[in-house]
């Protein structure tokens, strides 16, 4: 009798055990109901009484609660106190997000080696987001040797656990021989689902590819539906893509009336090609009012962002005085910005003016070099123009225009 005697005392234990483990399980169930309802004091009050008794899914809960302020003041400090108690009983989400946490310096100083130590502990497990955030730091180096070959693998490894974001990393990867042999059909296998796992940046750029016919056949049909997903997830550029194909009617039915709405979602949302375009519809009245004013305001959105073709647009106004009043000063100036971002038509108009000494005090050296920048682009008046300075130019004249175009070619070169 006596091994009967020996097994019923751990029997008991084994029982009083599965007992407090159902207890707590249905504590957790009525903590979980509380957060779901949004009786964040509940759930905050059964959470720590589960995770003080040390259940590591009640100290993640309240790790996300500090974190992200939800039914209490927002305490990183606190948060990664609890992330830490449950990611060191090898919970994997505890384990991710205290791994974020250092990875991004989210109230503690920024340690991608603590980072990477976390999300690894993680990965191990199957997390997918662990294991995307492993693959960064494997790619850019952080907190790890640089290795392209195991970011790969990770990245692979998340994609494998339906990670969108992974899928498009993989993609991207392949597409351009990051670190390992590029292989288009490869790119295009995981671009396809990336997008087909609502990645608005596969779909958009998925979209690319069927409009210009890259890696695909031709399609703008299929260019279209992948923009309009990506679209409607509120994706910028590919809102100012389906804007564009209304615009100028490529694979639709021309309609100004859209491009202007799609323009106008991409434009509030800061893209410059967007407020651009935009603005010359504005200026031109199509699909919207004719404003010089708005195009005026749209154009000077796009331009403060450096972008060259709505600075020459704003050139362009103050030139002819076309709803604005004329300013050739102005205009000389706008010209300016454009051509030194390389914009071949403001060189060429720029130019004039020097030659003409309108807006700018006469300047022949001058003019000669900003021919000769959009010479080199192919602009036919350019070109004439700077050959007919070359028999009136002295040598010393010559070559202070080309110290000039050298220097204007090499700032260019240097914007963004």
């Amino acid at each position: 009798m006596l091994p009967f005697a020996r097994f019923q005392r751990p029997a008991a234990l084994a029982l009083a055990a599965f007992l407090a483990c159902s207890a707590a399980q249905a504590d957790l169930v009525e903590a979980d109901a509380a957060y779901d309802r949004g009786d964040y004091d509940v759930a905050l009050s059964e959470y720590r009484t589960l995770a003080d008794g040390g259940l590591a899914r009640a100290q993640a809960m309240l790790g996300s609660m500090y974190r992200s302020g939800t039914g209490v003041d927002p305490n990183a400090a606190l948060a990664r106190e609890w992330y830490t108690l449950a990611a060191e009983q090898g919970h994997p989400g505890a384990q991710v997000n205290l791994g974020h946490m250092y990875d991004t310096g989210e109230g503690v100083n920024p340690d991608k080696e603590a980072a990477a130590d976390w999300y690894r502990r993680a990965a191990l497990q199957g997390n997918a987001a662990a294991q995307f955030n492993l693959g960064n730091l494997y790619d850019f180096g952080e907190g790890v040797e640089p290795s392209k070959t195991q970011a790969l693998e990770w990245y692979a490894r998340a994609a494998r656990g339906g990670l969108a974001d992974a899928m498009l990393r993989l993609a991207v990867m392949y597409d351009r021989g990051d670190g390992i042999d590029a292989s288009p059909a490869q790119a295009l296998t995981w671009y396809r689902h990336a997008a087909e796992n609502d990645n608005a940046i596969a779909q958009t750029l998925l979209g690319i590819r069927y409009d210009q016919g890259n890696g695909v056949e031709q399609d703008k049909v299929k260019a279209l539906k992948w923009y309009r997903l990506a679209a409607d997830q509120g994706n910028a550029d590919a809102r100012f893509y389906v804007g564009f194909m209304y615009d100028v009617g490529d694979g639709v039915a021309e309609d100004n009336a859209k491009a202007a709405k799609w323009y106008r979602l991409a434009a509030d949302q800061g893209l410059d090609r967007a407020q651009a375009n935009l603005g010359l519809l504005h200026q031109l009245g199509e699909g919207v009012a004719k404003d010089n004013i708005e195009a005026l305001r749209w154009y000077r959105q796009a331009a403060e962002q450096g972008y060259a073709p709505a600075q020459y647009n704003i050139g362009n106004l103050y030139y002819s005085g076309d709803g604005v009043p004329q300013n050739k000063t102005e205009a000389a100036n706008w010209y300016r910005k454009a051509g030194e971002r390389g914009f071949a038509d403001a060189q060429v108009l720029l130019g004039l003016m020097y030659y003409q000494g309108e807006g700018v005090e006469e300047d022949p050296v001058q003019a000669h070099a900003w021919w000769s920048l959009a010479a080199e682009q192919g602009k036919a008046l350019a070109v004439s123009n700077r050959d007919s300075l070359d028999e009136t130019l002295t040598p010393e004249q010559l070559a202070q225009s080309g110290a000039i175009a050298a220097s204007l070619r090499s700032a260019s070169s240097a914007k963004p």
